[in-house]
């Protein structure tokens, strides 16, 4: 009897074939679905700059009316109130027990519209430092249980052993000078500190049972004292001057005068001349300001919108010249190859 099996035959694989790790064909895994290319020619591009002038213009001439109506009172004192006997030490003044009282007369050049925004600029401080914006303690701030949570406060992180509250340069450096305002006729122009500050910030960044401790009581006062029985949370100016500025030039709301003034109205300033600002050749100036829709005075928003359409309009005034009077043949756009048959024809 023969055999069945044919001795030259390889035997049956005992395993069975692996699987090929070849993705399953789609449209999706082959990139085949349906795009948009278009095809950029001169009248799309003139359309397109065209659209974009139409949009930037009108709000850059919105932005710019909005900003030129915003009546601003700017005034710089570090340099006036210094005694003339003391304008060629004024650091020695600043840091004596001498009288800091200045007055300072402003006039109204236009009619300004409740609330007036009062603020103090510093010209030359360098907030945005590494070393200063660093020296907090954001935990402190929030939770009396992280009191002690000083380790990013040096230099001002204890006082002779003792916790600070609130710790760190930033809080140290905190701005003292004083405004009090009145008319001509002296009448009192009383300012409101209430809100002022973010409230996001007094809501969750500063606690409500944080109350401050040896703060100041060191042997150099950087700035302002704080009142002890007085949580964090409630102690706007410190909020304020907390939120760290970006430039060395910045402004901070001090506060708000509730009352209308007239053109040519006298305000009479007594201020005290406080912040020593003369150590690093900076500068105070007192700010008054209304506000418009978009804020304060900023003509920055209106140029940019305007620069931007001004240019688009140029460029498609200058590429419509060229199509008219040197135009260039377009091709057939049958031909690209993403409108091409697969084989090529």
């Amino acid at each position: 009897m023969s055999n069945p099996t044919n001795p030259t035959e390889p035997p049956a694989p005992s395993s069975p074939r692996r699987n090929s790790k070849r993705p399953k064909y789609s449209k999706f895994t082959q990139q085949e679905l349906p795009a948009c290319k278009p095809i950029l020619t001169p009248r799309w591009v003139i359309s397109a700059f065209m659209l974009v002038t139409i949009v930037f213009v009108p709000i850059g001439l919105v932005s710019l009316f909005a900003s030129r109506h915003v009546v601003e009172i700017v005034n710089r004192y570090d340099d006036e109130c210094a005694p003339s006997g003391s304008r060629s030490d004024k650091v020695r003044f600043i840091q004596s027990n001498a009288d800091k009282t200045c007055n300072r007369t402003l006039t109204v050049p236009k009619r300004m519209k409740k609330p007036i925004y009062v603020y103090y600029q510093l010209d030359n401080f360098y907030q945005n430092h590494r070393r200063y914006v660093k020296s907090r303690s954001d935990q402190q701030l929030r939770n009396k249980k992280y009191e002690n949570d000083t380790s990013t406060c040096k230099p001002e992180d204890n006082v002779n052993g003792t916790t600070i509250v609130p710790c760190g340069l930033v809080a140290w450096s905190m701005f003292n000078d004083t405004f009090n305002f009145s008319t001509n006729n002296n009448v009192q122009l009383p300012i409101t500190k209430k809100d002022i500050s973010w409230k996001s910030d007094r809501d969750h960044k500063f606690g409500k049972n944080v109350f401050p401790k040896n703060f100041q009581n060191g042997s150099i006062i950087g700035g302002a004292h704080l009142d002890e029985s007085i949580p964090l949370s409630a102690q706007e100016d410190l909020i304020v001057w907390m939120r760290t500025a970006a430039l060395p030039t910045f402004r901070k709301l001090y506060g708000k005068i509730e009352v209308d003034l007239q053109a040519g109205d006298t305000i009479n300033v007594v201020m005290q001349n406080n912040y020593n600002t003369y150590s690093f050749n900076g500068k105070k100036k007192l700010v008054l300001s209304t506000a418009s829709w978009l804020g304060g005075k900023n003509n920055f928003i209106g140029i940019a919108y305007l620069a931007v359409g001004g240019l688009c309009f140029l460029l498609a005034m200058t590429f419509t010249i060229i199509y008219l009077f040197k135009p260039r043949q377009l091709g057939d756009p049958s031909y690209l190859s993403w409108n091409r048959s697969p084989g090529g024809h």
